[in-house]
């Protein structure tokens, strides 16, 4: 669901996990920074608490389905340790988040680090290799305008109506390599 009019700022849900609490809140912090630097005035974020990673899905569902939310920031952090139990709960975190996406058709954001050690998430949550809390907002923003964009197209009964969204922050931010700013083909 994107927002109701461009002037309004979306709504977001952002869950978090409380697993790895000192990585996950500077992920959230990211999000949160992200969000305000994207929409000014009127901030339209939840954050709702989630016990650990593997909750995630469940808490993102009911926030995608409940109409309230135009997207979701799923953000945690699970670190391997002496079994494969991280690669498990990693696995069943991002698949279900991409099912629920599909199936509600309401953005998510996924801010989930699958890191060897602390010292790796703490890197990736604010550290030397930026934050994945505000990669995940700003994707999850970038997604949206990119609904509006089909809406507007389906509105004016455009097939080729669908303009090239006008904010690409991820890629002005210089946070992933290769991402096409807009104007180009």
């Amino acid at each position: 669901m994107a927002p109701d009019s461009p002037d309004q700022n979306p709504s977001i849900a952002i869950i978090v996990s409380r697993y790895h609490a000192g990585v996950t809140d500077a992920l959230l912090s990211g999000a949160l920074e992200a969000y305000a630097r994207r929409c000014e005035g009127q901030t339209r974020v939840g954050v709702i608490d989630a016990p650990g990673a593997f909750e995630l899905p469940v808490l993102a569902a009911i926030a995608g389905e409940c109409g309230l939310y135009d997207a979701v920031v799923a953000l945690g952090c699970v670190l391997k340790g002496q079994t494969g139990h991280n690669e498990h709960i990693a696995r069943a975190v991002s698949d279900s988040l991409a099912r629920i996406a599909t199936d509600t058709g309401v953005p998510m954001g996924f801010g989930l680090l699958t890191c060897d050690t602390l010292e790796q998430a703490l890197a990736r949550a604010g550290g030397a290799k930026g934050n994945k809390g505000t990669e995940a907002m700003l994707a999850v923003l970038d997604t949206l305008d990119s609904i509006r964009a089909i809406v507007e197209a389906i509105e004016a009964d455009d097939p080729a109506g669908v303009r090239r969204t006008l904010v690409r922050q991820i890629a002005s931010l210089g946070v992933h390599e290769g991402t096409r700013a807009s104007g180009q083909a």
